[in-house]
């Protein structure tokens, strides 16, 4: 009877709690709760998968090391995507590298995250890819994604791919909104402008 009830999914704020008190279960049900789209974030950021496994995995200890500081003010969500995001850009320009994902970022951004980036994309401006959706494009929508800077990059995969609110992305970046705005405005402009080419003819 016990484990039935240990599978009941707990409300945020109680399985918060349970975690304070140091509870195996709540521990086990908070990673199970958020692991996949806490990887799915920083797969896609960083376009390596092994990264990140191992960015997700550091991302849940931070959270578990900080629990008794969460206030509550911010979602979970917001808050767990914030240690991640950092995760990953601290990681990144420690690595102070390549372009990153190229090929692997197809796989990080799968079909539906494309279709709705492109469709995000063209509710502000005509979308570069709208047209087009076979397997190529998928690929290079991803790589220039991919090639975007941080900043930029950051922004699109949270609103365009996450679908975190103009708030909840100056949270989590802990940036104004008006800077979330302009950054994702010139993000995808630098999307149009790369992608211009697969656009078929009027």
């Amino acid at each position: 009877m016990k484990a039935a009830i240990d599978a009941i999914p707990l409300d945020e704020a109680e399985l918060i709690e349970q975690c304070r008190r140091g509870e195996r279960s709540a521990f086990e049900q908070f990673v199970g709760r958020y692991q996949d789209r806490v990887f799915n974030l920083c797969w896609r950021m960083c376009g390596n998968r092994a990264d990140a496994e191992d960015l997700t995995q550091e991302a849940f200890v931070r959270a578990i090391q900080a629990i008794d500081r969460f206030d509550g003010r911010a979602g979970v969500y917001t808050w767990l995507f914030r240690i991640a995001v950092n995760l990953v850009l601290s990681a990144r320009r420690r690595a102070a590298r390549r372009p990153t994902c190229s090929l692997e970022a197809a796989g990080a951004m799968n079909e539906a995250s494309i279709d709705s980036a492109r469709s995000r994309i063209a509710a502000s401006e005509a979308t570069p890819a709208e047209q087009a959706c076979d397997e190529e494009t998928h690929r290079r929508v991803a790589q220039a994604v991919a090639e975007l800077d941080e900043e930029h990059r950051s922004v699109v995969i949270l609103r365009d791919m996450e679908s975190f609110g103009y708030e909840e992305i100056a949270e989590i970046l802990e940036v104004p909104i008006g800077t979330v705005k302009s950054r994702l405005h010139r993000a995808r402009l630098a999307l149009r402008d790369r992608l211009a080419p697969m656009l078929k003819p009027a």
